[in-house]
C-alpha cells in the first residue's frame, strides 16, 4: 500500500484502488467501504437497521459495531420493525444480558421505540420515504478527511422531524452518518475509487 502523494488521506492498495485511510487496512472495513457504504438503501428494514446501528455506534468506533452486526441482527430479529416494536421487559432483559451486542439500556429501549415509530410511519409513506425526502440539492465534495462534515442543515431538519414522529436517540450527527451510509449524500473523498459509485450523485 502506498500513500497518495497528493492526498495523504488516501491510500492506494495493492489492487491499485484509492481508499481513505480508515478503510485501507482492516479487511472488514475495506469490504464494507468497497461494497456497501454509501450505496442507496431504500427499503424500510434496511433503513431501520442502519438507523439503529448508527445510534448504537454513538460514542464507539464503527469497526466495533460492524464486527457485532451479525450478533445485532440475531438479537433484534434481523431488525424486523414489527417484531422489535413488540418487545417488552423480557426482551430488554435478554438484550441487556447479551454480551455479543452493545449492552446499553437507553440505546436498546430507543431501538424498540424507533421500531414502533417506524411501523406508525407506514400510514404516511414510510421511514425510507421520509428519510430520502431530506436529500439535499447537492452533496459535499471533500478532498481531505478534515473536510467531511459531521452534520448538515438537512440532518438537523430530519432529526427534528424524526423526533416529532416519536424517534429517540437521534441527533444531527447520527442522522448525517445515516445519510452517508445509505447514499443520500456522497462524502467519499475526491480521488477515491468509490466517489460517485452510488449512482445518486455524479463523481
Amino acid at each position: 500500500m502506498t500513500q497518495n502523494p497528493l492526498n495523504p488521506d488516501l491510500i492506494v492498495g495493492p489492487d491499485g484502488l484509492a481508499r481513505p485511510t480508515w478503510a485501507a487496512t482492516d479487511p472488514l472495513l475495506r469490504a464494507y467501504y468497497d461494497g456497501e457504504w454509501g450505496m442507496p438503501v431504500r427499503d424500510e428494514r434496511g433503513v431501520f437497521e442502519r438507523l439503529s446501528l448508527e445510534a448504537f455506534q454513538s460514542g464507539l468506533s464503527w469497526a466495533t459495531i460492524l464486527r457485532k452486526r451479525p450478533a445485532f441482527r440475531a438479537a433484534f430479529d434481523d431488525f424486523d420493525p414489527d417484531r422489535v416494536a413488540g418487545y417488552g421487559e423480557a426482551e430488554v432483559a435478554r438484550l441487556m444480558a447479551d454480551a455479543a451486542i452493545v449492552r446499553n439500556r437507553r440505546k436498546i429501549e430507543s431501538t424498540i421505540a424507533n421500531a414502533a415509530a417506524t411501523v406508525a410511519l407506514r400510514d404516511d409513506g414510510g421511514l425510507a420515504q421520509l428519510v430520502w425526502s431530506f436529500r439535499p440539492s447537492h452533496t459535499p465534495a471533500p478532498r481531505r478527511r478534515a473536510e467531511v462534515p459531521s452534520s448538515s442543515a438537512e440532518s438537523v431538519a430530519l432529526t427534528k422531524e424524526l423526533k416529532r414522529r416519536g424517534f429517540r436517540f437521534v441527533g444531527p450527527t447520527t442522522v448525517f452518518a445515516l445519510m452517508e451510509a445509505i447514499g443520500i449524500v456522497d462524502t467519499h473523498l475526491v480521488g477515491s475509487h468509490r466517489r460517485g459509485s452510488s449512482g445518486v450523485w455524479p463523481a
